[in-house]
């Protein structure tokens, strides 16, 4: 019995983070659009590549700097909504946002390299670049979750519940 209770809390807390995921891929999807259709036609983006040597050999095309930023917009949001309310943890902030550091410090290069490659590889294929995003952000949902759930959050689930309800039993 206890065991089916746990099942249900497990996918009812996949979903909750699928939703909060769901929500930062708008964010992400917006600033990738908005910086891949826009801010590219300004050749503001070029001219910055043209500059800095180092960050021309890392961003080998247009898909790279795009999706690293749209990225980095929506980990902030999905980190801050699934920290609250999915794993409802009072864990040491700084502490869970350095393990989540450290897995975009893996997935950030692969995902991006492996961007790269896929939207050169397939640059005459319409609209390659938001496919190879869609894909993307798939992976990166079900590989978050693994992870925040088993090394940023495990032990501290549910921990900003109990520390309510024992300052309110204080009171």
């Amino acid at each position: 019995m206890e065991e089916q209770q746990s099942k249900k809390k497990n996918i009812f807390q996949f979903i909750k983070f699928a939703l909060f995921s769901a929500s930062a891929g708008l964010i992400q999807i917006g600033s990738f659009t908005l910086l891949n259709e826009v801010v590219l036609k300004t050749d503001l983006l070029q001219n910055a590549m043209a500059n800095s040597e180092t960050f021309a050999r890392i961003m080998q095309n247009e898909y790279g700097p795009c999706y690293l930023i749209a990225l980095i917009l929506s980990v902030i949001w999905n980190f801050t909504f699934n920290r609250k309310f999915t794993f409802k943890s009072a864990n040491n902030i700084p502490v869970a946002m350095l393990k989540v550091f450290g897995y975009y410090l893996v997935f950030t290069p692969i995902s991006t390299i492996l961007g790269n490659y896929f939207t050169a590889k397939f640059a005459s294929f319409p609209a390659i670049e938001y496919i190879v995003l869609g894909i993307t952000m798939v992976i990166n949902m079900i590989t978050e979750f693994l992870f925040q759930k088993f090394v940023v959050f495990r032990g501290s689930e549910n921990s900003a519940v109990k520390a309510e309800q024992e300052a309110s039993a204080e009171e």
